[in-house]
């Protein structure tokens, strides 16, 4: 259940600069985990790769960049989670969506369980995470530098 429906953004550049620049300030302060500090649970089915994080309450962290649009199940829990379209509030239970590109700031109000499932054939979940996570956002958009590039050639 959505409890708060998206505010639309229309500057997603900016947004996704000011979620990158809060994760940046974050690192700097004592005692954060950032990167896969909360237990997952790998699965595997023909075809899919099936991830599962289990985020405490309290919890306010980022997620990683999203190369490929997949689905997503909040299975338990209450978590506020900040995108470029806007704040929502997910109560489990829950699917959505996530787009290319995506890049979150979530806040736990209570115990999340959240999955994700990935089409791919990989088992070795170093080179499942090359195929659907991006280091940066231009891994995501790489059309973005062309356009610059001819911008700049005009």
């Amino acid at each position: 259940m959505i409890e708060y429906p998206p505010k639309p953004i229309t500057d997603n550049t900016q947004v996704r600069n000011q979620i990158v620049a809060f994760e940046a300030e974050m690192r700097k302060l004592p005692g954060v985990m950032i990167g896969d500090c909360f237990p997952l649970k790998h699965t595997f089915a023909d075809g899919c790769y099936i991830r599962q994080i289990t985020m405490p309450k309290g919890a306010l962290l980022t997620s990683k960049i999203h190369k490929i649009t997949h689905p997503y199940f909040v299975l338990k829990g209450d978590v506020s989670v900040l995108t470029e379209e806007g704040v929502i509030r997910i109560k489990a239970p829950y699917s959505g969506i996530t787009k290319a590109g995506t890049k979150r700031v979530l806040y736990c109000h209570e115990e999340t369980v959240w999955t994700t499932i990935h089409i791919t054939k990989e088992t070795n979940i170093e080179k499942i995470e090359e195929e659907v996570i991006a280091k940066t956002f231009d891994d995501v958009f790489p059309i973005k530098e062309e356009i610059l590039k001819l911008q700049e050639s005009l």
